[in-house]
């Protein structure tokens, strides 16, 4: 059995994977033991798979997994490390803005005792101001309303021990945020920090939309304020709602004359209401669609094709 396992889920990365391997092996070559590269198609549309079979036919370290369609970044990494057979884990992007070369440095601290070092990233290079900006203030904001200790600026670049991975893939639940949960199990963890390099190649594959929808997962997966924020929004309408008709009562009674108690009045109250009932509802729809997803008790992914051969130690 190899040691060390590398997890690296891929999509679309037919300009990348060369590089990729060439980077990845030549820090295999240099590890203490025995080490596999599994490499995840998530269901990709160019060479991808091709290039995955090359790789397995003349390296037999290299394992790769093929979806039958792409099921996502996070199902991807699950996938990976149901299938890791070493007794530590590395967990990489597949655009190579997480460095290879790091890992030796990982294996440092846990030759220390740690059983997770998480990636944490100082500087993020090349990326826009607003993207910068969006990372930074939502990592903040799930660290204060966690329910866990949720470390800020890290992605899925880390190192675990075997412990932490068999734990994970107990877990079933299927709207994952690994990152989270890989805080919610404990243990000892610490940061190891790095500047994260821009893509190599090719176009980015997590768009505003999905980094934006990968958040609100993280924020509703592990916390409950949102369900209370829509409690305190309704407080908070009966409020206005009960100042609002003391204001109208008076000028009724005071100020007959005013325009303040016409139309403007009502309709500002109506789209008030009517935006704290829509907000209650959204936030409490994503709950619902979360247990949803959970009953139906679906496979997490479905494979079409597997390569994998026997590690000489």
């Amino acid at each position: 059995m190899p040691k060390y396992s590398l997890v690296i889920p891929v999509y679309n990365e037919e300009r990348i994977i060369p590089a990729l391997y060439q980077r990845v092996s030549a820090v295999m070559d240099r590890l203490d033991d025995t080490a596999e590269l599994i490499l995840i198609n998530d269901g990709s549309s160019d060479r991808t798979l091709e290039l995955l079979r090359e790789l397995h036919d003349q390296d037999d370290r290299v394992v790769y997994l093929s979806f039958a369609r792409n099921f996502g970044h996070q199902i991807a990494i699950t996938a990976g490390l149901n299938y890791v057979r070493g007794k530590v884990i590395i967990v990489l992007d597949g655009d190579l803005q997480d460095p290879p070369e790091l890992i030796p440095d990982l294996l440092v601290l846990w030759q220390q005792g740690y059983h997770v070092v998480y990636a944490q990233r100082t500087k993020r290079l090349r990326e826009s101001w607003f993207k910068r900006l969006c990372a930074y203030a939502f990592y903040r904001i799930l660290k204060q309303l966690a329910n866990v200790d949720m470390p800020t600026d890290t992605g899925d670049f880390c190192l675990m021990d075997r412990q932490i991975v068999d734990l994970l893939n107990q877990m079933p639940e299927r709207n994952r945020y690994l990152r989270g949960l890989r805080a919610w199990v404990g243990f000892k963890q610490i940061a190891f920090k790095f500047d994260r390099d821009s893509r190599f190649a090719g176009e980015v594959k997590y768009t505003f939309a999905k980094s934006f929808g990968l958040a609100i997962n993280g924020l509703v997966s592990f916390s409950i304020i949102p369900l209370r924020l829509s409690t305190y929004l309704g407080l908070l309408s009966a409020l206005a709602a009960i100042f609002m008709a003391i204001l109208v009562l008076y000028w009724r009674i005071f100020i007959p004359h005013s325009t303040l108690t016409g139309f403007a009045t009502i309709a500002i109250a109506i789209f008030f209401l009517g935006a704290v009932q829509l907000i209650s509802i959204g936030i409490l729809g994503e709950y619902i669609g979360r247990i949803y997803e959970e009953v139906k008790n679906r496979p997490l992914y479905t494979i079409s094709e597997v390569g994998r051969k026997s590690v000489e130690s």
